[in-house]
C-alpha cells in the first residue's frame, strides 16, 4: 500500500512520542496477557505493518513495568514463553494514560500525526482497519496532489480537491452526528 521509500521512512524514524509505546503496551495487556514477541507481533499486525517496535525497546520497558509493580507474569502458556498481564496498580496507570490521550485528542484535534493511527485499534481492530486504511490512502492521495500541484499549479485542481476535502469531512461530520444521538 505504500511507496517502500515512504515504508523504509516510517520503520527508521522517531515518529512515536516519548510513552506512547507504554501507553500501547498496557493497553494491549489490558485485552489478554501477552508476552514480549506477541506484543510486537500484534503491534506489527494492528498497524498494517508501519510499525514493529524492536526487542530492544519492548523488553526493557516490560522489565520496567514489571518493577513498577504495573504489570506481573501471567501462567505460562507453553514452557519457556512468559505472559504478562495487567497489576490493579497498571490498570489505573493506563486509565491515567487514556485521560491524557483524550485530553490531547481534545487539544490538537486538528493535527494527527501518523503514530496516531494506532488510536483506531483501541477498539473493535479489525472492524475499523478499513477506516485506517482509507485514511492512510487519503493522506498519500493529498501528499501526491502537493507533489503534482509543485510541478504543474492549476487553480482548477486546487478549487476540486478542496471541494472535495469539503464533501467528505462534511460527511464524516454527519455520520459522527448520528453516533451521538
Amino acid at each position: 500500500m505504500f511507496h517502500p521509500q515512504f515504508r523504509h521512512w516510517m520503520r527508521h524514524t522517531a515518529m512515536v512520542p516519548k510513552g506512547f509505546l507504554r501507553y500501547y503496551v498496557l493497553k494491549l495487556l489490558s485485552e489478554k496477557p501477552m508476552s514480549g514477541s506477541e506484543i510486537m507481533h500484534e503491534i506489527e499486525k494492528r498497524t498494517n505493518g508501519c510499525w514493529k517496535p524492536s526487542p530492544g525497546s519492548i523488553y526493557p520497558l516490560i522489565a520496567w513495568l514489571q518493577e513498577e509493580g504495573y504489570i506481573k507474569e501471567a501462567p505460562e502458556k507453553e514452557a519457556g514463553i512468559k505472559p504478562y498481564t495487567l497489576t490493579d496498580k497498571g490498570k489505573a496507570f493506563l486509565e491515567e494514560h487514556i485521560k491524557k490521550k483524550e485530553e490531547l485528542s481534545k487539544r490538537f484535534r486538528f493535527f494527527v500525526p501518523p503514530f496516531l493511527e494506532l488510536q483506531w485499534q483501541d477498539f473493535h481492530p479489525e472492524e475499523t482497519r478499513g477506516i485506517a486504511e482509507a485514511r492512510i490512502r487519503l493522506a498519500k492521495a493529498i501528499w501526491d496532489l502537493r507533489e503534482k500541484l509543485g510541478e504543474a499549479y492549476s487553480e482548477n485542481a486546487v478549487t476540486e480537491a478542496k471541494d472535495a476535502l469539503e464533501q467528505a469531512a462534511k460527511k464524516i461530520e454527519e455520520i459522527t452526528k448520528k453516533l451521538k444521538k
